[in-house]
């Protein structure tokens, strides 16, 4: 398939900024500095995020703040530019793929070393790929290892984790056998879950591991510092890896995070000069949109609903219900009137400007038309149906989402709307730390959920292969033969067949969308407030990483 870049390949991965001030765009921090002025004597960026970060663990992160900080601190077989292209990284050169393009032959590196001195090698690899994919680990993103040789066997606890398609030759080389050709195979070479990891550092901490900062070591161009625990800690700090392979062309010295929650207090931060970057929603989004220091990145990242199917009995199992919530929803209400910070209504599953029709060029979501959208009176057709079927007038659910404050914010219109428009519903908010609403997610703990996805790689498969049934991103376990069987299809039958392909990938789309099988809200964007003074900074709505060699100038 024609491999597309985007600004926005795996939102998941990273805070997404544009580059900013008047040196924006390069990756060269030290051009930056002298057109814009001299390189300061503290290289230290000062960065808000809106939650604690759930995990600092290769194997078992699955969310944007963790994914930020792993790719700021590991490295894998390849790493995305700053036109989220893939280029060599922990590898010495771009892979050499066979003619069926079931073989990538990679040769490492001899450079590159772990923050505790030792090197890393091809055997890293391989174990680190063998424990994401091992039955016992539990991984979530198990499933991007598929189209290695045994994985999903492995996963599934039917054959060994030695069994895995991944062996090393020697010490700097990896032989990689896929069942299937794979499209967007350099992507996932760029992706967090299929980095190395150090055996002996992993065995030695046990249950442990990557709990805290200094309970693992790091072969990225910045080592985790000051971490103290997934899912509590409030401040954290990425330093500069002096262990690096391209360590004279890292600028910062550090980068020091910390978690702002509410919009007003981020920006009285920044207004005061105590941080450099934060995140604004809402009115203050709107108010500030025109100053020079705030900037707007749509990511290639959807918010939408699920809706709880895990029991026979459950009330979503109706259509009608589920689609009547959908209808009753007026996305465009809630990116310019909630939101204001750049974010779009959806149109489906799938986020603009991500994926490109192989043949035409066609964007996918402008080839799919608007699958879902407002519509008063079709909502209400569909509640009439829903409750005579179900034998009810009323219903009472909770939304569970994230407690930040334009999640909060989206929270309360959609218990207005719901309400207004659906006579008999009772919404209740229930907003959570970012943490728990993962945990609740995944345990079912709730009848609707308000999260999102940030594609992995630039594919629109990123998206349609988490709804397939028995995936563990699929946390209402809705469940669709057709779907099933079409998405089976781009992934077997059609992979090698672009067209086709995109075919199975616009009606996986349509089947979803058009059932509320899960409900696509907005395509997020985030509205930032910069430091001016911050230069040559090239962020991946893509990600993953931040470009390491920022510089921070005087003017």
């Amino acid at each position: 398939m024609k491999k597309t870049s985007l600004l926005g390949i795996v939102a998941v991965c990273g805070i997404v900024l544009s580059a900013c001030g008047s040196g924006g765009g390069t990756t060269d921090g030290s051009n930056a500095a002298s057109s814009s002025g001299k390189e300061a004597d503290k290289q230290e960026f000062r960065v808000s995020v809106l939650q604690e970060m759930p995990s600092a663990d290769l194997s078992l992160a699955t969310d944007t703040i963790s994914f930020t900080a792993l790719n700021n601190v590991y490295e894998g077989i390849y790493r995305l530019d700053k036109d989220s292209k893939p280029v060599p990284a922990g590898a010495a050169e771009m892979a050499t793929v066979s003619e069926d393009g079931l073989k990538y032959t990679i040769k490492l590196r001899e450079d590159a070393k772990w923050s505790d001195g030792e090197p890393v090698k091809a055997s890293d690899y391989v174990f680190g790929w063998q424990r994401t994919v091992d039955s016992k680990t539990a991984s979530e993103y198990a499933y991007l290892f598929e189209p290695v040789t045994n994985a999903a066997d492995i996963t599934a606890g039917k054959k060994d984790k030695s069994e895995l398609g991944i062996k090393a030759v020697n010490d700097y080389e990896l032989e990689i056998t896929l069942t299937r050709p794979t499209p967007y195979m350099d992507y996932l070479f760029a992706f967090p879950s299929f980095f190395p990891q150090p055996q002996k550092v992993v065995e030695k901490n046990g249950d442990k591991y990557a709990t805290k900062s200094d309970q693992s070591v790091y072969n990225g161009p910045f080592v985790l510092a000051g971490f103290d625990g997934p899912g509590t800690d409030t401040e954290w700090e990425y330093q500069k890896n002096d262990t690096y392979w391209d360590k004279d062309t890292v600028k910062l010295d550090s980068v020091k995070v910390s978690v702002v929650k509410e919009s007003s207090t981020g920006l009285n931060l920044f207004n005061d000069g105590q941080t450099d970057d934060v995140i604004l929603s809402g009115e203050l989004a709107q108010q500030n949109a025109n100053q020079d220091a705030f900037q707007s990145v749509k990511e290639a990242r959807t918010s939408y609903i699920e809706l709880n199917q895990r029991k026979e009995d459950s009330p979503f199992m109706n259509e009608d219900l589920r689609l009547a919530i959908s209808y009753a929803i007026d996305r465009n209400a809630i990116v310019n009137s909630v939101l204001g910070d750049g974010s779009v209504a959806s149109t489906g599953l799938i986020p603009s400007d991500m994926s490109k029709n192989p043949e035409t060029n066609e964007d996918f979501t402008k080839e799919a038309g608007d699958l879902v959208s407002f519509d008063k009176k079709k909502a209400q057709d569909h509640w009439e149906k829903a409750k005579k079927a179900l034998g009810k007038d009323s219903f009472e659910f909770d939304i569970v989402a994230s407690d930040d404050d334009g999640t909060k914010k989206v929270l309360e219109y959609l218990q207005s709307t719901l309400e207004e428009t659906l006579p008999g519903i009772k919404i209740k908010p229930t907003p959570v730390p970012f943490s728990v609403r993962l945990d609740r997610s995944n345990n079912g703990e709730f009848d609707m959920v308000l999260g999102g996805w940030g594609a992995d790689y630039s594919d629109p498969s990123s998206f349609t292969d988490l709804f397939v049934t028995g995936n563990s991103y699929n946390r209402g376990q809705w469940s669709n033969e057709d779907y099933d069987k079409v998405v089976k299809e781009s992934n077997t039958t059609n992979a090698g067949d672009p067209m086709k392909r995109w075919e199975n990938l616009q009606e996986a789309d349509k089947i979803i969308s058009s059932t509320a099988g899960v409900i696509g809200v907005y395509q997020k964007a985030e509205g930032h407030m910069i430091n001016p003074k911050v230069k040559g900074i090239v962020h991946h709505a893509a990600g993953a990483s931040w470009d390491y060699k920022w510089t921070y100038v005087t003017e």
